[in-house]
């Protein structure tokens, strides 16, 4: 097995090397004068398994591009099985068709994918409106979830703890963490009044006056719904607010706009490469790759 990284997750694919004590082959990618691809693999590939790890953040769409580039030259090369691991797989939240005339970007970047990649292994995947990923995905695939490493660290971190879901999407997220961890769980619902007033209620109603509230998400984007959720947190008179997602993407000055509105921490899983990381999703992986 020879595993690598187009770029954006080599932490990841060096340390997934080591502890599973294979090689590690950096690729080299750059582009000619007129800004085409250019990647050479630099160590012989044929009859080996290539493990191309690539999440999908930073510039989503030179990675997918960098993914299907390295796949079909892996295979060129004589490789007998490329795996895609990406902790983070872009492209999946346009899965319907919400105005006329857009683009559903999640099949059409599986359709690429189907005809480079023989198996993908991924980590808690953007899936709400398919069933599974079978439904775009041809070939074998593996959806990973963070919720056993969350609750790890959420164990270890954080006392009288309270765990919300900020929406409805995310309560699958909170609800199984909060029964690992034995702690109260909710998940608000948005009521929108008008475009400027909007009100956030629990569910069930769980008290949080004293606790120390973790809202968990698996993306973290804008971080407007992790603000929503704090700021109501905080009225009912929550100690402090740790904001935890599976993917932080945390565009938009996302970082510095949820602690100004009582954010007190921000935890991510490395997943995506980004200073807030404190979860490390290597072990999920490696689980996965040592049954190859």
């Amino acid at each position: 097995m020879i595993i690598t990284s187009c770029g954006n997750s080599e932490k990841i694919a060096k340390n997934l090397a080591k502890k599973l004590k294979t090689k590690y082959s950096p690729l080299t990618i750059g582009a000619f004068p007129d800004g085409e691809i250019y990647l050479r693999f630099n160590t012989p590939l044929k009859g080996q398994k290539v493990v191309l790890v690539q999440s999908f953040q930073p510039h989503p769409d030179m990675s997918l591009f960098d993914v299907v580039f390295a796949a079909d030259t892996a295979k060129d090369l004589g490789a007998k099985k490329v795996i895609l691991v990406a902790p983070y797989l872009g492209y999946m939240r346009q899965d319907k068709r919400f105005n006329p005339g857009e683009a559903i970007s999640s099949r059409i970047m599986a359709k690429l994918l189907n005809k480079s990649i023989d198996k993908l292994i991924t980590i808690d995947p953007h899936i709400h409106r398919y069933k599974s990923l079978k439904d775009i995905f041809t070939m074998p695939t593996v959806m990973l979830t963070a919720n056993s490493v969350i609750a790890d660290y959420i164990k270890k971190k954080v006392k009288n703890t309270v765990i919300i879901g900020p929406d409805w999407e995310s309560y699958q997220w909170a609800e199984t963490i909060a029964k690992d961890i034995k702690v109260p769980v909710t998940v608000l619902r948005k009521t929108r009044f008008s475009s400027r007033h909007v009100e956030e209620k629990m569910i069930n109603e769980v008290s949080v006056r004293g606790k120390n509230v973790v809202i968990v998400d698996d993306i973290i984007s804008t971080g407007k719904t992790m603000i929503a959720a704090s700021k109501m947190a905080k009225e009912r008179g929550a100690k402090s607010v740790i904001a935890i997602g599976v993917h932080g993407l945390l565009v938009e000055d996302a970082v510095n706009k949820m602690k100004k509105w009582g954010v007190d921490k921000i935890v991510t899983t490395d997943c995506i490469e980004h200073p807030t990381n404190k979860i490390d999703v290597s072990p999920l992986l490696i689980n996965a790759l040592r049954k190859e």
